[in-house]
């Protein structure tokens, strides 16, 4: 009866609207108490092996460089790169926010952190230049949401976390995933505003485009820096966190000047608690997953879904479809640990590499930012432009829609992730 237990639970903390973390810690601390054959110092001991890791202190480190660049003026350098880029399409300030989007990825790996720190400047700008405010901010949650696909990624540190796969390779197979998101929300963006003649913000200029990349160049070296020195092999991806946080840090205080001494401490507080987050439900997370893995429920969960179909295609399908119903009700982070172990326990019978998988599972939890209860993007966008979820989430939908296609080219075109996994790997 202990995994009747413990998901029964779970399930009615979630339907009584329990914080995600709690709902997790006390759903296994009642399964060990009600089964009895375990200490209660069993918790403490989980929680810190859980979160003993040296891959999961880049966790820390890249939130904190995201909150760096965000402080040290780095955001605005971006949106006037990105303006002189695409601001010339039908729409301009809607792909500009997407381009913005894609930049900030390769800075913070943090979808809401990407969704904060660019939405806060461009929600308001579209705004007051005549786009409707649902559009803006759906726009933004859906550009956000690119954040933990392009590399670094925080979600796929955890997948390498739980599966050991190489973090170096995920964050290479996710590059041109990212650029394929990015480029056709950019083409819905400007198909809706072509309809509704939203307009275009700049003329393109070679003289404009070139004075705001001088000016952007050292906002976009810390990107540079982290992938530069994951792919050649100069450091790890944990280490690639240490030297953000210290470029980020540099360039804030002694390069734009935005960031003074009495900043510092406001900044490393809004960063510790940034990451206590993320590593409080890791640390609940790690007691369920050790009573589902003495209970072989992932092994189960996998069984029930090879039962339906033996064709590796199907069994993709439905992994899509699981993830993508759990990405709509269960924090990123969460679901990650609750169910990688069963896909994973799935891998020898989908015939497609552990990199490959990681990047479906990231994309479809990421796909999950934009969607209603726990999308985390669409949160953030609704708080900043003031418009109800409901609103936001209708404009969302073509967007959602173009994801999934985007989904299922990632799902069953290997090249795209494995090129540049291969080459990180040999």
């Amino acid at each position: 009866m202990t995994s009747e237990i413990l998901l029964i639970t779970l399930l009615l903390f979630f339907v009584i609207n329990t914080p995600i973390a709690i709902a997790i810690g006390m759903s296994s601390v009642l399964t060990i108490l009600i089964q009895g054959d375990f200490p209660l110092m069993m918790v403490a001991q989980r929680m810190f092996s859980g979160t003993d890791s040296f891959h999961l202190m880049a966790v820390p480190l890249f939130m904190f460089a995201g909150v760096l660049m965000e402080a040290g003026g780095i955001s605005r350098r971006i949106i006037d790169f990105a303006n002189a880029l695409v601001g010339w399409l039908p729409g301009g300030l809607a792909a500009v926010t997407i381009v913005s989007a894609m930049f900030f990825a390769g800075i913070s790996g943090s979808a809401a952190a990407d969704a904060a720190a660019v939405g806060a400047i461009l929600i308001p700008a579209m705004k007051k230049s005549g786009y409707d405010s649902d559009f803006a901010a759906a726009v933004q949650a859906s550009g956000g949401s690119i954040g933990v696909i392009i590399p670094p990624s925080i979600p796929m540190i955890i997948f390498g976390f739980l599966t050991g796969a190489s973090i170096g390779q995920l964050f290479a197979a996710g590059i041109f995933p990212g650029i394929l998101i990015g480029l056709s929300l950019i083409l819905v963006s400007t198909l809706i505003s072509l309809k509704y003649d939203y307009s275009a913000t700049a003329s393109f200029s070679l003289a404009e485009l070139w004075k705001t990349f001088r000016r952007a160049l050292l906002a976009m070296g810390a990107p540079i820096i982290i992938l530069g020195g994951i792919l050649t092999g100069v450091f790890t991806a944990t280490e690639s966190a240490a030297v953000a946080v210290v470029y980020a840090l540099l360039v804030g205080m002694f390069v734009y000047r935005k960031i003074k001494i009495r900043d510092l401490f406001p900044l490393f507080r809004d960063g510790a608690v940034t990451s206590a987050i993320v590593m409080f439900i890791i640390a609940m997370a790690s007691i369920f997953s050790w009573i589902a893995a003495i209970e072989d429920i992932p092994a189960q969960l996998a069984g029930g879904l090879l039962s339906l179909s033996d064709n590796p295609v199907i069994l993709l399908l439905l992994i899509n479809l699981v993830l993508l119903i759990a990405g709509t009700f269960v924090e990123t982070t969460a679901a990650l640990i609750l169910l990688v172990p069963m896909i994973t326990a799935m891998q020898p019978s989908l015939h497609i590499d552990l990199i490959q998988l990681g990047v479906i599972v990231v994309t479809n939890l990421a796909i999950g930012m934009l969607t209603p209860p726990m999308g985390i993007c669409l949160i953030v966008s609704c708080s900043i432009s003031g418009d109800s979820l409901g609103a936001v989430s209708r404009r969302v939908l073509p967007f959602l829609a173009i994801l999934i296609v985007d989904l299922l080219i990632i799902t069953f075109y290997p090249p795209l992730t494995m090129w540049m996994a291969g080459v990180v790997a040999g």
